[in-house]
């Protein structure tokens, strides 16, 4: 029978300590329990620490709970990725506009500016028309 591989150990709870036969014994249980974000590693360690007196009850009633905190924390994420993601859009949009407004605004004196050159140059055309007669 093989053995499973041990979870990775996130970095903030590397003061941890995993008995071996713990790991061996309850691997989706110590990754739920190193996982948690509801827990400090003073905690983590007491439930590592127990499971080998929990009753198969207790510590079916331990990983639900932490496998629901697990989801409800994983739906609230998705939740605020969405709204993140509507804002962005919306400060993306606001952001075009502006800018295709500053854009429509220089084009428009530019034009006004080049209308206004024409216009000096088809009137020193006319005078220049007017004086030769």
């Amino acid at each position: 029978m093989t053995v499973p591989s041990p979870a990775p150990i996130p970095a903030s709870t590397s003061s941890v300590v995993i008995p071996p036969e713990a790991q061996s014994r309850f691997p989706d249980l110590i990754a739920l329990i190193l996982g948690s974000e509801s827990m400090n590693n003073e905690e983590r360690q007491y439930w590592i620490n127990i499971l080998f007196v929990m009753t198969p009850e207790q510590r079916t009633n331990l990983k639900d709970i932490l496998e629901t905190e697990k989801h409800q924390l994983q739906e609230i994420d998705k939740k605020y990725a969405k709204e993140i993601g509507e804002i962005d859009s919306k400060q993306l949009i606001e952001k075009t506009r502006e800018e295709r407004s500053v854009r429509r605004l220089k084009r428009v004196e530019e034009e006004s500016a080049a209308k206004q050159s024409e216009d000096a140059h088809a009137e020193d055309i006319l005078k220049s028309i007017q004086s030769e007669k």
